[in-house]
């Protein structure tokens, strides 16, 4: 089986009013994500969220529940507008509600993780095309890392010497088996490796469900750990790792 992951990291300038579709995304339009490219929808303010399109809300998110959301679909409700499914960070790990598209700013990326639990690897693919792969721990027999279409929820840096290594991408996917662990609620995500985890020879089948890379991965987290600082003294960037899927 196998699990794959969205990842931007030189994606196209943001589009102001791309197309919505109801069949599969483009470069220009917004629709269901394709191995050539997802779109992602970046939260600016509390956003309410709809069972279907159309439909009267029934929550809300924010920036604080998630920066950027993938989008699963896109849909024009009876009045016109344009409506979007997305995956939520919550369980189950296949939520996902409606959200209205102008609230919400959008953006196409080119990247895609993919990691197998059979083959015990992560690879990383732009336009459909494999750039890079690696041997990684995935989750062990009793704890499996679980399958779906996810969204990587940020980059957090971490003590490169601790069991995470440098760099943690969190997952909108929960541990099937875990609903709590440690302080968490049993998120999953992809990090490298330090400390002890580092007994787990990689290739391996050891993990509570989250994917480790050695340093490799842990380079390509601290790249996009470099986009985010010039975000925030910049602006908006197009290039962060934002969508993630599970197969």
């Amino acid at each position: 089986m196998t699990a794959v992951a969205a990842l931007a990291v030189a994606a196209p300038p943001a589009l102001a009013a791309p197309e919505c579709t109801s069949g599969r995304a483009t470069a220009t339009a917004v629709g269901a994500p394709t191995a050539h490219v997802t779109w992602r929808a970046r939260l600016i303010a509390r956003t309410p969220l709809a069972p279907a399109p159309g439909a009267g809300s029934e929550d809300t998110i924010g920036p604080r529940d998630a920066s950027w959301l993938l989008v699963l679909r896109a849909r024009r409700d009876g009045a016109g507008r344009c409506r979007l499914e997305v995956r939520l960070p919550s369980r189950p790990n296949d939520a996902a509600g409606w959200v209205d598209a102008d609230r919400v700013e959008l953006e196409p990326t080119p990247w895609r993780l993919t990691v197998s639990r059979r083959e015990r690897t992560l690879t990383v693919h732009r336009d459909g095309h494999r750039v890079r792969r690696f041997r990684v721990v995935v989750g062990a027999p009793d704890t499996p890392t679980p399958t779906g279409l996810f969204a990587v929820l940020g980059v957090w840096r971490t003590d490169p010497g601790a069991f995470l290594g440098a760099y943690v991408l969190p997952l909108t996917a929960h541990s099937r088996v875990l609903q709590e662990f440690g302080d968490g609620d049993g998120r999953v995500g992809v990090h490298g490796r330090g400390g002890a985890s580092l007994r787990d020879p990689l290739g391996t089948a050891a993990s509570h469900g989250c994917g480790a890379a050695q340093q490799p991965g842990d380079r390509l987290a601290g790249a996009e750990r470099r986009r985010h600082t010039a975000r925030r003294r910049s602006g908006p960037s197009a290039l962060s790792y934002r969508c993630a899927a599970a197969v």
